[in-house]
């Protein structure tokens, strides 16, 4: 619906939401008797509707993943027999393709909340909601005007964006993000990363797939440190033979040149110099609590600006429930995930429409997939944890060459590793880095939100032979003999 509200008239609304990710999926016929106000600032450099997932994170990336593993194939086909080659790499056709396909999404859901009849109760904004005080926002609207908006109810669903960190030139030599970087005009001979996390290892898979020449900068000894510490070697170690990649390495500044960006870098007291045409800033992403001014309306925050919550999604203030608030996804989860988000979001719609039987969102172990070359996915704890957490465990290690069809695709350096307490056999964490791994580790994941154990699930069913779940079935027959 239309806002028609003058711009200097304190407007009431029962519920005031605000974003456009997961947060849209909010309204719906059991809040139709009540009157919504959605806020949406928008991502990327064109402020667009619909969220970071839609429009800049999970599913552009992934069709472009999808597109860098179907170029990556001859680089691999040798050994087969086969003779592919990768002849052409039509870069504005791979972009366009794309966003050719979410833009009209991302229009379509706009007009819908601002259109359609099913939101006859809805107002829809687009600007930048500010706290002025408790449940009070002031909205900076696209026209340049402000208006004051007041509410029963106020979900915080307002995401994250990337952040460039403080090295000197950096800003000044205009690099790439997560936000800008898949619509680039032209493929660039060479990129510099600079980041050692999820996006930048997708990243890195999609351009050096697609021709070019990738160098991944990480400040640390080893990149995907998330995940358990032999998959993350593992994947460092494919990486370093890969592309080039610089570990243990301390940027200290950037600036652009005639022929692109120089990044300068200290390692043991030697300076590296890098060089590229482009550079891709992937180093994380804040919470957009600060856009907010959060403080204003007594909100706690972490360190990091995450807008604190407790287990039922209600804000909290002073340390205690600030009634009619809530807050989900980025901008107050320490995942950033968008399966956390959506299960957030579902966890808000209940709880608010029926405060008298609150239920929690922290009950389910937390998977994470990423969809680098090979693939890495994981659940629950990893090694380090669980015998920090001193529990007595049993690690199992299932090489993907052990199994028939991982020895059938020569897989070299796929493994499958979980960790179960040794007496009990409860699956503790899972962690598999190769083909189909975001794929495999579901497996893993249902035993443990359904509190089966190893022993539940090894010899209770077949495992379909030759298929690729053996890598879990052998995996999971090592912690129960």
């Amino acid at each position: 619906m239309t806002d028609e509200q003058t711009h200097d008239e304190p407007t009431h609304y029962d519920i005031a939401l605000i974003g456009s990710g997961s947060a849209n999926s909010f309204p719906g016929p059991e809040f139709a008797d009540r009157r919504i106000v959605q806020i949406d600032r928008g991502v990327g450099p064109d402020h667009v509707f619909g969220g970071t997932c839609l429009n800049v994170g999970c599913i552009p990336t992934k069709m472009f993943v999808h597109t860098a593993n179907l170029a990556h194939v001859p680089a691999e086909s040798g050994r087969f027999g086969l003779t592919e080659q990768l002849r052409h790499v039509d870069w504005r056709a791979i972009r366009d393709r794309i966003f050719g396909r979410i833009d009209p999404i991302t229009a379509g859901g706009e007009a819908y909340r601002r259109d359609h009849e099913d939101n006859s109760n809805l107002t829809l904004i687009r600007g930048t909601a500010t706290f002025t005080g408790p449940k009070t926002l002031s909205v900076l609207d696209r026209d340049g005007g402000t208006r004051t908006i007041t509410a029963d109810d106020i979900i915080l669903g307002a995401g994250s964006r990337p952040i460039l960190p403080p090295i000197d030139g950096l800003e000044d030599a205009e690099p790439h993000t997560s936000d800008t970087i898949m619509r680039i005009e032209e493929l660039p001979a060479s990129l510099a990363i600079l980041g050692s996390g999820v996006i930048a290892v997708e990243m890195a898979h999609v351009f050096a797939s697609l021709g070019v020449e990738v160098t991944l900068i990480a400040r640390s000894e080893q990149v995907l440190r998330a995940a358990d510490a032999d998959v993350s070697a593992r994947i460092t170690q494919i990486l370093g033979d890969r592309l080039t990649l610089h570990t243990r390495l301390s940027t200290t500044s950037v600036h652009r040149t005639d022929e692109g960006v120089q990044l300068r870098g200290q390692r043991d007291g030697e300076e590296i110099v890098v060089r590229a045409e482009e550079l891709l800033v992937a180093t994380g992403r804040r919470p957009n609590s600060d856009l907010l001014d959060v403080a204003a309306a007594g909100i706690d925050t972490t360190a990091d600006g995450r807008v604190l919550v407790d287990a039922h999604q209600r804000v909290l203030g002073g340390g205690e429930v600030l009634e009619g608030m809530w807050a989900l996804g980025d901008l107050s989860s320490p995942h950033q995930l968008k399966h956390v988000a959506n299960h957030e979001q579902r966890i808000v719609r209940h709880n608010l429409a029926h405060p008298e039987q609150l239920r929690r969102s922290d009950t389910m172990p937390v998977p994470s997939g990423v969809f680098t070359h090979p693939q890495i996915a994981w659940v629950g704890m990893d090694e380090a944890a669980a015998r920090a957490d001193g529990r007595d465990v049993k690690v199992a290690v299932q090489e993907y060459a052990s199994i028939a069809y991982g020895w059938a695709m020569e897989d070299t350096t796929g493994f499958a590793k979980i960790i179960a307490d040794a007496e009990t056999t409860e699956i503790l964490g899972a962690h598999i880095i190769g083909p189909e791994a975001t794929t495999l580790i579901q497996l893993l994941i249902q035993a443990m939100s359904t509190g089966q154990t190893a022993r539940d699930i090894a010899t209770t069913q077949y495992w379909i032979h030759p298929a690729m779940p053996e890598l879990v079935e052998n995996a999971l027959l090592q912690l129960v003999d």
